[in-house]
């Protein structure tokens, strides 16, 4: 029998090809794990999906993940592969597990805890730790096998504690002699293929036990000797989340480390509701330094960065009441008895929120600003939509409306709180800041926040919120957010052998049923180790998703074929393209 020309051809489809120009008709070809042939009437392949009717994107990019605990004990980083990503950066906002000396293993594990809403058991059950630097730590990530590729960045809390132990932990000023140990740590890091190095500038991120974060202070002597380590590898990019409380005075510390280090570095920008212009500020700044001929970018959000609150989940409105923590360690069918109880509902309701609980007086009950999560979410809901528009039409009590909610569908009702980007009520500056040509989708957080937050399906709301279903202001065409979420993300962090659909590159692929793209809401699954609990969320509308030329999802199933790898560092373009 004769030898097919093509290992997988993808056939009938449009093609939205991730370079931003318009959709073309054309079938691709797939041989040996890269893009071999795209064009009309391809030859037979010895696989073949039929694309009539469907759009074929190459494989989104997502660049800011917290996959560094499951990617030593899953195969498949969802929910993210659930989402058409088939490339993941992990390592952001400066936590990560290596490198790390024995003693210093549960001080990490706090810290990830705290910082990304990861419990303790599951890390401690499902870290491996045959690993202390962390060259070792990507040597045991090569070992195994994944749904998607992964890159690694060295996170700077667990470089800090590695060099200064309990010095670094309590925020101490880094001496000359630690800044220099750092720096040649950082250096051998990305020598060995970490993609970059990141860390944390914000009171938002603490240890499980209310410690801020160890990086939270560190001065800008510290960052440059790292950023300066980077310089002499010569290679590696800058990942940076900060509060911004001074931005002009921040983003030009940024600016100075870029300027000596000539590293790009890309920062978390979002509109706050504390200082609701300061992204403003911010862009302008970016877009000056753009200008300039520094390599900066901001990665966004595309949606509201949010809470849910749910009585199967980290908190709800009602966690501080005493009524609640009577029963809250019981299992969630005999809550739900409890909590429809007459009695105990009027008591839970009579109740008072603790003032020294966390979030206390602000998200627990923002009212005014939470919303119902339905099985189809709307992610940039109207003012009539909140709980206490809602409760005021039903001649309700806010709280009523909320623990009614909560106890549907078995106890498992969701509640959102939108925290960031919808200060305005509206996503005007989400577009602003998609819109602009210095951003990049970000800030997903997929693998993290496991009981709070569920934004690991960002490049799904991405496409059919900003591209189909808007109604309440300006949309972005589908070959704009394509290319914004493929080659804008991969050249963003130097993976340059991915992101467009172009011969010679990896064969990353979706296909996609644009108008049957549907987002379903959160659920919950207890699939961690020790039993774990994680949000999760899923999507219709993948029709298929292929990694390095293999099949790994159809129709939103794992096929079983686990292709993906560490990726060890910035990728180099094929030659023929580099040309170009």
């Amino acid at each position: 029998m004769a030898e097919r020309a093509f290992d997988l051809v993808i056939r009938g489809g449009t093609v939205i090809d991730g370079s931003g120009g318009a959709p073309y008709a054309a079938d691709v070809g797939v041989r040996d794990g890269l893009i071999a042939a795209v064009g009309p009437n391809l030859p037979a392949g010895a696989e073949e999906i039929d694309a009539a009717g469907r759009i074929v994107t190459p494989g989104f990019v997502d660049i800011h993940t917290h996959y560094d605990g499951q990617a030593t004990w899953d195969e498949r980083m969802q929910p993210s592969s659930w989402h058409g990503v088939t490339t993941a950066v992990m390592g952001n906002c400066g936590v990560g597990f290596a490198p790390c000396k024995p003693q210093d293993h549960d001080r990490l594990i706090r810290l990830m805890e705290g910082v990304e809403d990861i419990p303790f058991p599951v890390l401690t059950q499902g870290l491996p730790w045959n690993w202390e630097s962390f060259p070792e730590y990507l040597d045991s990530l090569s070992g195994r096998s994944f749904d998607i590729d992964i890159a690694a960045q060295l996170p700077h809390a667990a470089l800090r504690v590695f060099v200064m132990g309990e010095r670094g932990a309590n925020r101490e000023p880094a001496t000359r002699e630690d800044i220099a140990r750092m720096a040649v740590i950082a250096k051998g890091a990305v020598e060995a293929g970490a993609l970059g190095f990141s860390t944390s500038r914000t009171l938002n991120h603490r240890t499980s036990d209310g410690q801020p974060t160890p990086t939270l202070t560190a001065g800008e002597d510290e960052l440059e000797g790292i950023a300066l380590g980077l310089k002499a590898a010569g290679k590696g990019v800058l990942q940076f989340v900060s509060d911004f409380q001074q931005p002009a005075e921040e983003f030009a510390m940024f600016r100075r480390l870029v300027e000596k280090s000539g590293r790009p570095l890309s920062f978390s920008l979002a509109q706050s509701p504390k200082g609701p212009d300061s992204w403003k500020i911010l862009l302008a700044a970016l877009e000056q330094a753009n200008d300039d001929g520094l390599p900066m970018k901001a990665q966004v959000a595309g949606r509201p960065v949010g809470v849910l609150f749910g009585l199967e989940l980290t908190l709800n409105p009602f966690s501080q009441h005493e009524t609640y923590k009577a029963i809250a360690h019981l299992p969630l069918a005999e809550r739900v008895a409890q909590l429809r109880d007459p009695t105990v509902r009027a008591r839970l309701l009579s109740e008072e929120l603790d003032p020294k609980g966390p979030f206390a007086g602000s998200a627990l009950r923002a009212w005014d600003n939470m919303f119902l999560m339905r099985e189809q979410p709307d992610y940039e809901p109207t003012a009539a939509d909140t709980i206490k528009e809602l409760a005021a039409a039903r001649g309700l009590w806010p709280d009523e409306v909320a623990l009614d909610h909560m106890l549907t569908n078995g106890g498992r009702g969701m509640l959102y709180h939108p925290f960031l980007n919808y200060a305005n009520g509206s996503l005007d500056p989400s577009f602003a800041m998609l819109s602009h040509r210095d951003t990049v989708p970000g800030l997903s957080d997929g693998g993290a926040h496991v009981g709070m937050i569920c934004d690991g399906s960002f490049p799904t709301s991405n496409i059919t919120h900003w591209t189909r279903d808007r109604t309440r202001g300006p949309k972005l065409a589908l070959e704009q957010m394509i290319r914004m979420q493929t080659r804008d993300t991969a050249e963003a962090v130097g993976l340059l052998d991915r992101g467009l659909i172009e011969p010679g590159l990896r064969a990353d692929l979706n296909v996609i049923d644009y108008d049957g793209l549907t987002l379903h809401a959160p659920g919950v699954a207890y699939d961690l180790p020790a039993g774990g609990r994680r949000l999760v969320q899923r999507a219709d509308g993948y029709v298929a998703t292929v990694v390095a030329g293999q099949i790994t999802y159809r129709d939103g199933e794992p096929t079983g074929a686990l292709p993906g790898r560490l990726v060890r560092g910035a990728q180099a373009a094929p030659m023929r393209l580099a040309a170009e």
